[in-house]
């Protein structure tokens, strides 16, 4: 009876390390210099990857995937698919920039703009990995990157530790952005064009039931048409319990995006720190799939009200985090 009970005991004891090794999601991180690229696995298999070609203007990690392996961002213009929208060709994966710094506009810079305009953009360029830790239950990619005027002048270091962790059917990546101004002072004007930013799958749009009209800081128009709803099924909810597209220009200290694809059940939660400047920050979120977090914009989106105008002195840092959940069912 003794060993039986102690064979029962050693069973459900090796039982219960193999249940816990099979749950655990081990992140590693493969580099690719070739193609400009590091990609993030969990359990061997994308979860993200961190991109900077040339045919961007700062770097993005794209596409995000659930633990199931679906695309959570939009395709185009990297890799189109049936049925998005192609509009805003700056909106790629999950970014972090803004429309006025030194009256330079990172925001919206692409390929797209047209010659005669670019001295009015900003690029941010790649410089280096730092670090990377790798190998268990999460992993963290450190790397550097310079914001440039357009003649190619460096106004801000900026470095990123992205930690992609997250077990089961939950995907997290925690962001913490450092910045800071080089050699004069860097000022961030008032804009809703900002900051933290993520261009959602067109299933996780709001469906869309009036045609739109958009103007940039620029003056640049883009029109939203309405598309078939088919299929299109997000809705945001904010913690101060405000819902679609009355979530935009609001603050709060976390949005959900919630919604399906094909048969996945699907949420995206951005949370604000509160130890950002801003706190709790303005969304600047949008019903055809645009997902932000804007804290420095705050008389755009207070139509007046308040103001920031925020103000980076020469040598000095600020630094930003940010957490994304990304749970599937």
């Amino acid at each position: 009876m003794m060993k039986k009970a102690l064979f029962l005991l050693i069973n459900c004891c090796v039982t219960a390390m193999l249940f816990s090794q099979s749950e655990m999601t081990k992140y590693t991180i493969v580099e690719n210099k070739a193609d400009r690229k590091v990609d993030i696995l969990a359990n061997g298999k994308i979860f993200t990857s961190y991109i900077y070609p040339t045919s961007l203007k700062k770097p993005v990690l794209y596409p995000i995937r659930t633990s199931a392996g679906t695309p959570i961002t939009r395709g185009w213009p990297m890799d189109p698919r049936p049925n998005e929208r192609a509009d805003h060709p700056h909106h790629v994966g999950l970014w972090f920039n803004y429309g006025n710094v030194n009256g330079y506009d990172f925001w919206n810079n692409s390929d797209s703009i047209a010659e005669d305009k670019k001295q009015g953009y900003g690029t941010i360029v790649h410089r280096r990995i730092n670090k990377i830790t790798q190998g268990g239950d999460h992993a963290a990619l450190d790397v550097s990157m310079d914001w440039q005027d357009p003649n190619g002048k460096n106004l801000l270091r900026q470095n990123t530790c992205y930690d992609f962790s997250g077990t089961g059917n939950e995907r997290v990546i925690n962001l913490t952005i450092q910045l800071t101004a080089l050699n004069q002072d860097v000022f961030f004007k008032d804009s809703k064009e900002g900051l933290l930013g993520m261009r959602m799958a067109r299933e996780l749009e709001l469906p869309s039931l009036i045609p739109e009209r958009y103007t940039d800081a620029n003056g640049n128009v883009t029109d939203v048409p309405i598309l078939n709803n088919e299929g299109v099924s997000g809705n945001y909810i904010s913690s101060t319990g405000k819902q679609g597209d009355s979530v935009w220009a609001t603050r709060a200290e976390w949005v959900k995006l919630t919604g399906k694809i094909k048969e996945e059940k699907i949420s995206v939660t951005i949370f604000d720190d509160p130890g950002n400047v801003g706190y709790p920050t303005y969304w600047h979120a949008r019903g055809y799939g645009l997902f932000a977090a804007n804290p420095l914009g705050q008389s755009a989106l207070s139509n007046g009200k308040e103001a920031l105008n925020f103000t980076l002195r020469s040598g000095k840092s600020i630094t930003f985090r940010y957490k994304i959940a990304i749970l599937s069912e």
